[in-house]
């Protein structure tokens, strides 16, 4: 399968989007982190910055909502545009139906977890989703540090999705960089997000071709 890599808005320049969108082509979508300073102690974009981007840019936009409510709004991201919305199954009241409200609306259904929060009790939700998100922080800033704790969770995690005989993409978001990027690749992810190691860099575009080239060989 195709490995993807997302760069995080996040730690783009948030004065300049557009001008930082323009940097990364080689992109195979947008990660868009919205915060409400509820479920994360921080606050970020929201549904306006989503209709701006959407009139920008016609890559991918992987909206990733570490919200306290995305049963009430996350549908509403779908239908501003957002083809890829993914909620925090520990805020979620009913993740299987909002799935596929996301699903009807005509947006790809991602699930996400806390490093802390084990996969296998969501094994039977797994065929109503697109995306399993792992997180490799703890949500709410950009530029932490990964934890490798986690790259047990992503191969069980892997095989979950093989199981269920879908194409269910595996993404991890966290520290995504140069140094840690194989090491995901080789435990089952396919698609990543790297913020601050994309933005960060010289040249940001051959970043993003750097950390594909490094996953594809690990993988």
């Amino acid at each position: 399968m195709p490995n993807r890599i997302m760069p995080s808005l996040l730690s783009a320049d948030f004065a300049n989007l557009q001008t930082s969108i323009e940097t990364i082509p080689s992109a195979d979508a947008l990660h868009v982190d919205v915060m409400d300073y509820h479920f994360v102690p921080n606050l970020t974009i929201g549904l306006p910055v989503l209709e701006s981007l959407r009139k920008i840019t016609d890559k991918l936009l992987d909206l990733h909502l570490m919200i306290e409510d995305p049963d009430r709004w996350a549908p509403t991201y779908a239908e501003q545009g957002a083809e890829s919305v993914t909620f925090h199954v520990e805020a979620a009241h009913a993740p299987i139906r909002l799935a596929r409200e996301l699903r009807a609306r005509g947006a790809r259904a991602g699930m996400a977890l806390k490093p802390a929060t084990p996969i296998e009790p969501y094994a039977e939700l797994l065929p109503e989703l697109d995306m399993v998100l792992i997180m490799t922080v703890e949500p709410g800033f950009g530029g932490q540090r990964f934890l490798d704790l986690c790259l047990p969770k992503i191969e069980r995690t892997r095989a979950l999705l093989d199981a269920t005989g879908g194409d269910i993409w595996l993404q991890v978001d966290g520290g995504v960089s140069v140094e840690t990027i194989e090491r995901c690749a080789a435990a089952g992810a396919d698609s990543f997000v790297a913020g601050s190691a994309v933005f960060g860099a010289d040249d940001p575009d051959a970043m993003v071709n750097a950390l594909r080239q490094m996953a594809d060989a690990s993988s």
